[in-house]
C-alpha cells in the first residue's frame, strides 16, 4: 500500500513568517506534526510520502503512486485543502481527510472526500484499518473518547527535511482545563489534560537530537502548564538533566495560561529546562470581555504586572489578543495599544474575533441569529463571520489602526527595547559559530539597516543592545527581523478595505 500525506499550503499570515524566513534560508516556520504522527501508527510495510506544500509543490507522479491521499488540515488552510481535492479526482485517487477542519466541519465536504478519520487519529485509525483489511470501509470514523496520548508513537521525522523548517515540534499533552468561549480546543482535545511521561519526552527529543537537529523546539500543547505538579516534580527535572547531558541542543518556547506567573518555581524550572519563550493568550485589557468569553483566569489581576513577572524570569511573552467582543467600545482600540506598548510583548497577534464552527461562541451567535458563515481560520484578515455589536466599519478599520500603529517602525522598536530591558535569563547560552545566524545579521543590515523604513530604528538598536545588553544582541537581531514580517503582515492589512 502506498500513502501520500498531504499538508495544504497555508496563506499569508502572522504565524507563516513569509517576510522572516528568507533571513535564515528557511521555507516553513513548523513541520506537519500530525501527520508525521499519523504516518506513524499505518502499517510499517506501507509506503508513505509526506508532502508539505509549504515547502514543496505537488507533482502529478505524487498523485499518481499513491493508493490513497491522506489530508489533514485546519481551518485557516481551506483554500489549499480544495485545490488538493481536485487534482486528486482528477487522477481517481481514493481521499482520506482528517485533522481540525474536518473534525469540526466534515459536513462541508461530504461530496468531495471518501473517508473521514475524525478526532485523534491513535482512536480513529486503527478502525479505519481493520475495515480496509475487510475491504469493507465506511464513509465516516469518529468517537466520543480521548486516548492515553502516552500511546502516541514517536513521528517519523524521516518522511521531511528537517533542515528546510525553522523549527521542530513535540507534544506533551492534549487539552486545556479552562473553556474560553471562543475557543475550539474543547472540542476536539477535552478539559483534561493527558500527558505523556517523562521516557517518552525524553525518547522523542533524542529522536530529534539523533538526526542533528540543534535548533528550537516548539511544545505545542493546548496549556503546557495545565498539570504544574506533575511538571514540576518528574518532568522538568527530567528535562533539565537531559538538556544538561546534551549540553542543551535545543532551545523550547511552548503555550501557557497567564497563572504561569503566580509559580515562581514553576518559571524558574522552565527556564532551568531551556524554555526561553511562551505564548500566552491576553485576549483583552477589558475585563468586561474577558468576562463574555469566560476567560477568567485573566481577572482580577494586573496582567501587565503578570507579564512582566515572566519576562523577569527569563522568558520572552508572546501575547494573544482579540477585538471585536459584545462589550468592546471604540475606546478598545487605544487600550489595547497602550497596553501592548507598556507590556513590552513583542510578538503581539493582535486578532478579529472569528467564531469557529461548534464552539460555544459559535452556538451562543447562530442561537442569536448574528452567524453570518464559516471563519477563515486567520483571525488577521480583516474578516470576522459574525454580526458585532460594534458597527463593523469602524470594528474593522480601528483593528487596522491597532495593527498598523503597533508594529511602526518607532513603537516596535521602542517595544523591544522595553522588553530588553526586562528580560533577565536565567541560563548562559553557550556560544556557538552558527553561519546561519551569521548571514541572517548581514541579511538584516542590508534589508533592515539600508533598504527599508525601519534602518534608523534598526540602527539604534544595534547600538543601544552592543553597550547596553551585549549578551543580549543576537535576540535583539532576531525579534528586528520578526518585526520586519509582522510590519508587512500590517500594511497587506490596511491595504484591505473595511
Amino acid at each position: 500500500m502506498k500513502i501520500l500525506l498531504i499538508w495544504p499550503k497555508f496563506p499569508n499570515t502572522f504565524w507563516s513568517f513569509k517576510y522572516a524566513l528568507p533571513f535564515i534560508g528557511k521555507r516553513a516556520a513548523f513541520p506537519p506534526l500530525g501527520l508525521l504522527t499519523v504516518a506513524a501508527l499505518l502499517p510499517k510495510k506501507w509506503e508513505k510520502k509526506i508532502i508539505d506544500l509549504n515547502i514543496e509543490k505537488l507533482n502529478e507522479k505524487d498523485i499518481l503512486w499513491a493508493d490513497f491521499v491522506f489530508i489533514s488540515a485546519m481551518v485557516v488552510q481551506k483554500q489549499s485543502v480544495k485545490e488538493i481535492v481536485k487534482r486528486a479526482k482528477n487522477f481517481g485517487k481514493k481521499i482520506v481527510a482528517g485533522g481540525p477542519l474536518f473534525t469540526t466541519g466534515f459536513e462541508n465536504y461530504l461530496k468531495d472526500i471518501d473517508h473521514f478519520v475524525l478526532g485523534e487519529a491513535e482512536i480513529t485509525l486503527p478502525l479505519f484499518l481493520e475495515d480496509l483489511e475487510k475491504e469493507g470501509l465506511k464513509k465516516i470514523y469518529k468517537s466520543e473518547k480521548f486516548v492515553d496520548i502516552g500511546k502516541s508513537p514517536i513521528p517519523l521525522w524521516g518522511l521531511i527535511d528537517m533542515k528546510k523548517y525553522a523549527s521542530m515540534s513535540i507534544q506533551y499533552s492534549r487539552g486545556c482545563p479552562f473553556n474560553c468561549e471562543f475557543c475550539d480546543i474543547i472540542l476536539l482535545n477535552g478539559r483534561v489534560q493527558r500527558a505523556k511521561d517523562k521516557d517518552q519526552i525524553l525518547r522523542e527529543l533524542t529522536a530529534l537530537y539523533n538526526r542533528g537537529w540543534r535548533e528550537g523546539v516548539f511544545f505545542v500543547d493546548d496549556n503546557f502548564i495545565g498539570n504544574k505538579k506533575k511538571l514540576k516534580e518528574k518532568i522538568l527535572p527530567a528535562l533539565i538533566e537531559w538538556m544538561t547531558d546534551k549540553g542543551y541542543p535545543f532551545f523550547l518556547n511552548t503555550q501557557v495560561s497567564i497563572n504561569l506567573a503566580d509559580d515562581e518555581e514553576l518559571m524558574k524550572l522552565m527556564a532551568k529546562a531551556g524554555f526561553n519563550t511562551v505564548f500566552v493568550g491576553i485576549e483583552s485589557p477589558n475585563e468586561e470581555s474577558l468576562a463574555e468569553c469566560g476567560k477568567f483566569q485573566n481577572i482580577n489581576r494586573d496582567l501587565l504586572s503578570s507579564v512582566k513577572i515572566i519576562q523577569n524570569q527569563g522568558l520572552q511573552v508572546q501575547g494573544g489578543f482579540i477585538i471585536g467582543f459584545d462589550h468592546d467600545t471604540t475606546s478598545i482600540f487605544d487600550r489595547m495599544i497602550n497596553f501592548i506598548q507598556k507590556s513590552g510583548i513583542i510578538t503581539a497577534m493582535v486578532g478579529l474575533l472569528q467564531a469557529a464552527p461548534k464552539t460555544r461562541l459559535w452556538k451562543r451567535l447562530r442561537k442569536e441569529k448574528r452567524l453570518m458563515g464559516e471563519p477563515t481560520g486567520s483571525n488577521t484578515d480583516c474578516t470576522i463571520n459574525f454580526i458585532p455589536k460594534m458597527n463593523p466599519r469602524v470594528l474593522i478599520s480601528g483593528y487596522q489602526r491597532v495593527m498598523n500603529t503597533i508594529y511602526r517602525p518607532e513603537n516596535y522598536y521602542q517595544r523591544l527595547i522595553t522588553f530588553l530591558k526586562r528580560y533577565k535569563p536565567k541560563r548562559k547560552e553557550p556560544f556557538q559559530l552558527n553561519w546561519q545566524k551569521f548571514l541572517a545579521f548581514l541579511k538584516s543590515i542590508w534589508i533592515l539597516g539600508i533598504a527599508e523604513k525601519e534602518r534608523l530604528h534598526y540602527w539604534k538598536l544595534i547600538f543601544w543592545s552592543v553597550f547596553k545588553k551585549p549578551k543580549l544582541f543576537p535576540i535583539a537581531i532576531t525579534l528586528a527581523i520578526y518585526g520586519f514580517h509582522f510590519r508587512k503582515i500590517s500594511e497587506e492589512n490596511l491595504s484591505i478595505k473595511s
